[in-house]
Parts: structure tokens; C-alpha cells; sequence
């Protein structure tokens, strides 16, 4: 693939400042690009390492535009990067057609161009648009949907009864549908509730590897359109994930919790069941999350607790052992006082 620096430009909307005819070939880290590749620059601390780079341009903020050498100047260089990335990456190499070591079972409705590799396992009734992707180990339980353009790597299961969207990419070794965990105790021991219900996923949905999104127990659990989440994540039954909500790795999040849109839940989030989430919230890294939070609101800590006041927190913790040392000092001039007043009292 080979693009000239203006065409990049106009790819992202942004500004060319260089020969608009240089021709570059793909895309690299600052340090390791060539002059027929384009690097990425965030931030201005950089500015040395660009100074020292070979690349052939670079994509740059504004507050960059002033450096000599050719570049892309756009106000949001980590959305441009990821747009002229997906112009230098290779295509996915998929497997021609159906496999004959695939195994299918009755009544499959296929769309064009659908691809299954060596080792699948595709159960009875299942629904698979154009151009699906279906890499080997994957598993697709009866009854499953899968809409055009989706992707599912090595080693996915999809359990019976279950729905994915258009151009949905699932990585390997997820697993959507499985049981919720659901037990009633009769006593002495657990009686195990029947999970009924499905998952339902939307379009352009991406999920990690080994991440798992429990079926419902009645009804469904689903994560609507444009949701990203993150390897090694756990979805549990009848949880609703809100469009564009970004989940990140090792994220649990308990039954019957709502998640509303364009939320971000960092990494090793926990969040109980039965909680709301609003849209827009913010919820820091191993933050423990026991009540709902406001649409809007950033919480971190555990349990968690409105960013301003962690921070305030966080910040009287740092003088604890300061604080101990000048109570017991305290004590000691109390007990004193409290022994000379008792002296004079006797007396």
C-alpha cells in the first residue's frame, strides 16, 4: 500500500504541511520509522526524539506545526493514527470458503462470501450474514445469529440461542452465553437456577480474549451497539452494557447491573449487582463499586467515592503515621494533666 502525504491529509482531515507528493508505505514508532513511513507524536516532549527520527512525516497537534520537517497537523493525532494505521495494515487473511473439516449442523442459512475454517463446530438452525469470519476451534451453539461481517478468532464459543450483530469481532478464547452464575440454597446445599434466557450482542461490538458474557436467567443480557471491551473481562447474567462504553481488562461486573452509554469502566473495576451506572460516568482503576452512580460523575477508590473527595482522602492517608505519632504524644500530655488535676483534688 503506498499513499502520498496528502492523501493521508485528506484521509483525516488534516493539514499538510510538506512535499504533498512524498510517497510513504507504512506507518511506525518514532524510533523505528523509515523515510518511507509515518510516525505518530502525541505530546510535545517528543520533540527530541522527532529531531533524531528517520521517519519520512510525522502526524502532529497544532502546538507542533512549527516543525521543519513534514507532517500532518490534525487536532486529534491519536484518531488520525488510527486511521491511517488501518490504511497500512494487512489484510485479514481468511480461509477460502467452507471447510471440509468444518462440521455443520442442519438447516445453517449462510450469506456470501462466508468463511469457515479447518475445526469449527456450527450447530443446528444457525444464521451466519456475508462475510462472516470464523477462525478454527470456534464453536457456534444451535440457533445462533451471527450478522455480516463479523469476526470470530481462534477458539470463540458462542452458546445455543445467542445473537451477534454486524461486524462484530469477538477474540479468541471468549466465551458468550454460558451459564449465569445462578443458585438457589435449599439448606444444606445450592439448587442450581436454570439459566433461560440469551445474549444478545449489537453491532460493531468488539470483545476480548477470554473475556465472558453470561447468558440471562430470564430475558437477556446485552451489550448495545459500540461497545469495546477488553480481554479477561467478566459479563455477568442480565447485565445491559450501553452503546460506545469502554470496558478494560479484567473488569467484573455482577448481575442485573445497568451500564449506561459512553461510559469508561478502568481496568479491574468491580462493580456490584443490581446498580445503575449513568451515562458518561468515569470509574477509576480497581475501583470497588457499591452503590449507583449519576450520569456524568467521576468515582474512584473502594469503595468508590467521587474523585474530588478520594483525592482529599488519599491525601490525609499520606499523614497517618504522622497524625498516630502526635495523638500518642497527646495521650501522654492528657494522661499527665489528668494525673496532676487527680493530685490535686486529693489533696
Amino acid at each position: 500500500m503506498e499513499k502520498t502525504l496528502k492523501e493521508l491529509a485528506q484521509l483525516v482531515g488534516g493539514v499538510c504541511q510538506g512535499p504533498e507528493n512524498l510517497k510513504l508505505r507504512g506507518i511506525a514508532t518514532i524510533d523505528q520509522a523509515g523515510p518511507e513511513d509515518v510516525a505518530f507524536v502525541a505530546r510535545s516532549k517528543f520533540v527530541k526524539q522527532i529531531d533524531e527520527s528517520r521517519a519520512g512525516a510525522f502526524i502532529v497537534s497544532p502546538d507542533l506545526s512549527h516543525l521543519k520537517r513534514p507532517v500532518i497537523v490534525t487536532p486529534n493525532p491519536y484518531l488520525a493514527y488510527a486511521k491511517i494505521a488501518t490504511v497500512f495494515a494487512p489484510p485479514l487473511r481468511r480461509w477460502p470458503g467452507i471447510s471440509n473439516q468444518a462440521c455443520l449442523g442442519a438447516n445453517c442459512r449462510m450469506g456470501e462470501g462466508v468463511s469457515i475454517a479447518p475445526q469449527v463446530w456450527v450447530g443446528d438452525d444457525v444464521t451466519l450474514g456475508n462475510r462472516v469470519s470464523l477462525f478454527p476451534g470456534v464453536v457456534i451453539g444451535h440457533g445462533v445469529a451471527i450478522g455480516a461481517d463479523s469476526i470470530l478468532y481462534p477458539n470463540v464459543t458462542v452458546r445455543d440461542g445467542c445473537t451477534l450483530g454486524n461486524r462484530v469481532i469477538v477474540h479468541s478464547g471468549a466465551v458468550i452465553g454460558a451459564d449465569g452464575f445462578g443458585f438457589a440454597p435449599d439448606g444444606t446445599s445450592f439448587y442450581k437456577i436454570p439459566q433461560l434466557g440469551t445474549v444478545v450482542i449489537e453491532d460493531e461490538v468488539e470483545i476480548g480474549a477470554n473475556t465472558t458474557i453470561d447468558r440471562a436467567a430470564l430475558g437477556e443480557t446485552r451489550i448495545c451497539r459500540g461497545a469495546k471491551i477488553d480481554n479477561l473481562v467478566m459479563v455477568a447474567h442480565n447485565v445491559i452494557i450501553g452503546e460506545n462504553t469502554i470496558i478494560v481488562g479484567q473488569a467484573g461486573i455482577s448481575g442485573s447491573t445497568k451500564v449506561g452509554k459512553n461510559v469508561m469502566l478502568a481496568g479491574q473495576v468491580g462493580l456490584v449487582g443490581h446498580i445503575t451506572i449513568g451515562d458518561g460516568a468515569r470509574i477509576g482503576a480497581q475501583a470497588g463499586v457499591p452503590n449507583s452512580v449519576p450520569a456524568g460523575q467521576t468515582v474512584t477508590g473502594s469503595p468508590a467515592q467521587p474523585h474530588n473527595e478520594f483525592l482529599r482522602t488519599m491525601a490525609i492517608q499520606k499523614k497517618l503515621p504522622e497524625l498516630y505519632n502526635r495523638i500518642k504524644v497527646l495521650e501522654k500530655q492528657v494522661a499527665a494533666l489528668t494525673a496532676g488535676l487527680s493530685k490535686e483534688s486529693d489533696s
